[in-house]
């Protein structure tokens, strides 16, 4: 028989897929593998690419999206047919709305059997459309390369967002040669799509620079999309070139450290209520920032949006759109300010005033920070669990924060002071996405601890992924702040328990006292129930050192807290 050579020799479509992920780049996948991809999955660990295997599509997904935002490179979500299809959507449209750039790739059924009632058939194409900026069938095996870089391309150009791939179960049975593969794969590489990206004009940036000089409370506002964008150097030369203070929304805290002295958040009130201009950098004015209207923002405040997406700018109409990528945008902005420069300085009457409202919300905080209340309320443990970060130095551990109250007061209390190390629950305000995010923020930077702080509700969405944790070990500790229930225990005024079901437990109640420490033992990690200060700081110290898989287990009073948080107005 003769033997195959180079020019001969086969390939399955599997494999392919493997190879153009692996010649893009692509150096980690998340997924659940099953028919008809699981040989799929196989095959690209054996070309280097590492496959995080999880036990439900929705936090595979979550990974793969916080894992884009933490890299700036598409994270990619391998799913099976079908339901699986479906499942995953929940990180793809989380994706989409939070602009992370993710890659969904999905088998399906056999083209020939559409129609049919196939094994998990389903329009997948039309399932994602909602969620996806570009969306593509593969339907035979010379497309593969061409779809595979298109995917990855248009997920991570302009404005980032959700793609996907579908690939039906006969295309994965098929083959060719070796050489027609590395031919295919050459072609397309020479093919890839840039969105383009329009350069802001001399005029426009003239422009932002006299309304910002003319301004009396000018202030920065920056969001997670200046945080993908790596812009932390320039808002930092921004803001100490014009001494203008700065707001970060939730996930762009750390791009500069909360502790800045321009640092405007412990003052946000004011700082928005106030402002005459107000710079906006990679951030959207939506919910998160009361869609820049009154009664929180003045009527005549002048908006100036940074923004790499043309379309948004063009649908919130502000003073002055600058279209571009955050970092280099303000790297002009910044070359001519430094031409002629000015600053603000610390007696600037604005700067005054955002400084001494800080001062006296901090020690109000603090105040209440101080006091060491048992059974635990939010504020005790959370300003523990803060002091134990800090004590961490750098590199910074990735914080993932989801829930309702423990999000909120956490914002409030735990400190970011480095670059995209906090992950919550994002514009969307979605649940469930705690040990998805923490897997992810693991592989993307293994020199961090990965410490999560999480509602006993949040955390229940995605529980059993901690067994994902132990199997790959991976430095993540997840705080559960246990107070019986979402929001709480039982909250109902007596007048509402009754009917023929008044004996079942509340709709916001869970098992009292449940031992969320004993699930990830159960699989061989390390499980805490504390309840005092002591108990807690013991918990932390040896877990944090150990950097290891591990749950605490923190029993909260199950009246502490507010019902929906701080979005009472909208429950």
């Amino acid at each position: 028989m003769a033997e195959s050579t180079p020019n001969t020799a086969t390939i399955d479509c599997n494999l392919l897929v493997a190879k153009a992920l692996a010649r893009a780049g692509v150096t980690h996948m998340f997924g659940v593998v099953g028919i008809p991809v699981t040989s799929l999955a196989t095959r690209a660990v054996t070309l280097g690419i590492r496959f995080i295997a999880f036990h439900n599509e929705q936090s595979a997904g979550y990974a793969a999206s916080a894992y884009g935002y933490l890299t700036g490179r598409p994270g990619v979500l391998l799913t099976v047919s079908g339901p699986g299809c479906v499942h995953g959507l929940a990180g793809l449209s989380n994706a989409a709305v939070n602009c992370w750039p993710t890659v969904m790739i999905s088998g399906s059924c056999d083209q020939n059997d559409v129609g049919k009632g196939d094994f998990q058939e389903l329009d997948q194409i039309a399932a994602v459309k909602p969620f996806v900026k570009f969306s593509v069938k593969a339907k035979n095996i010379n497309e593969i390369p061409n779809c595979v870089f298109s995917v990855l391309d248009h997920a991570g150009s302009g404005r980032p967002g959700g793609c996907y791939l579908d690939i039906p179960s006969d295309v994965l049975h098929q083959t060719l040669t070796e050489l027609e593969a590395n031919k295919l794969l050459d072609d397309a590489e020479k093919n890839r799509y840039i969105e383009p990206v329009k350069s802001v004009s001399n005029d426009d940036i003239a422009k932002a620079i006299s309304a910002i000089r003319k301004a009396e409370r000018p202030l920065i506002v920056f969001g997670k999309g200046a945080a993908i964008a790596r812009a932390e150097n320039e808002i930092k030369d921004l803001v100490e070139k014009t001494g203008i203070p700065f707001l970060p929304t939730p996930m762009g805290k750390g791009l500069l450290p909360d502790t800045h002295e321009l640092a405007a958040t412990a003052a946000r009130s004011l700082a928005i209520g106030k402002c005459d201009v107000a710079i906006v950098v990679g951030a959207r004015l939506n919910w998160l920032l009361h869609f820049g209207e009154p009664p929180k923002w003045s009527k005549d405040v002048k908006f100036i949006l940074i923004d790499v997406d043309e379309g948004e700018i063009e649908f919130r109409k502000p003073y002055l759109g600058l279209v571009g990528d955050a970092k280099k945008v303000l790297k002009v902005l910044n070359k001519e300010i430094k031409d002629d420069p000015f600053c603000l300085g610390r007696t600037h009457p604005w700067i005054e005033a955002i400084t001494n409202k800080v001062k006296e919300n901090v020690s109000r905080m603090e105040g209440q920070l101080a006091k060491e209340v048992v059974p635990f309320n939010f504020l005790t443990p959370m300003r523990i669990i803060r002091d134990a970060i800090i004590g961490l130095g750098s590199p910074a551990p990735i914080l993932v924060s989801e829930g309702a109250n423990t999000m909120d007061v956490g914002r409030s209390v735990l400190v970011q002071t480095e670059p995209r190390t906090r992950l919550d629950a994002g514009t969307w305000g979605t649940m469930g996405v705690g040990l998805g995010y923490c897997i992810a923020a693991a592989v993307a930077s293994p020199d961090r601890l990965v410490v999560a702080v999480e509602g006993d509700s949040g955390f229940g969405f995605s529980a059993m992924e901690v067994e994902t944790l132990v199997r790959y070990q991976l430095p993540v500790v997840v705080i559960v702040f246990n107070n019986g229930g979402v929001y709480g225990g039982d909250r109902r005024n007596p007048e509402d328990i009754t009917g023929p079901y008044k004996d079942d437990p509340a709709p916001t109640s869970f098992v009292p006292g449940a031992a969320y420490h004993l699930l990830i033992e159960a699989f061989g990690g390390k499980g805490y129930l504390v309840g005092t200060p002591d108990e807690l700081k013991s918990a932390l110290t040896e877990s944090f050192s150990a950097r290891k898989p591990a749950v605490i287990n923190v029993t909260i009073d199950p009246y502490a807290g507010a019902e929906s948080g701080r979005m009472q107005h909208k429950n």
